[in-house]
């Protein structure tokens, strides 16, 4: 299990705050199946990024049983530029924890967010 840096209400935060300009964009929040929440929301698909072909397997097998959950919505994969494919949340803390520079990989208010937790500069 992951252990997040950030809260769900501060990461709900920040996406908002990175997609303000967009105003095709929302940002919510479930608990429970993806496949239900999509029904609720009226989705007919979802996307899924994959950076590795360890994220494929896992997502592919999560793929097959939303399918049988919910046959109607499709899940589309995205795959990252070759320039972002190594980004990880766990590689970003460690670039910062130890001062290195992650801008141009996450927004800016998602860096100075990150810095100040971290306790970077």
């Amino acid at each position: 299990m992951k252990d997040p840096l950030f809260t769900v209400e501060e990461r709900v935060e920040m996406l908002r705050e990175s997609t303000a300009a967009l105003k095709n964009v929302s940002v919510a929040t479930f608990d429970g199946l993806m496949v239900e929440f999509a029904r609720q929301q009226g989705a007919s698909a979802v996307l899924r990024g994959i950076r590795a072909i360890s994220d494929y397997e896992y997502e592919f097998q999560m793929a097959l049983m939303n399918r049988r959950l919910a046959p109607e919505i499709e899940t589309v994969f995205l795959q990252p530029a070759g320039r972002y494919s190594f980004v990880s949340s766990r590689m970003l803390k460690d670039v910062v924890s130890f001062g290195g520079d992650v801008s141009g990989l996450v927004p800016p208010n998602v860096l100075k967010r990150l810095r100040s937790r971290m306790g970077a500069s």
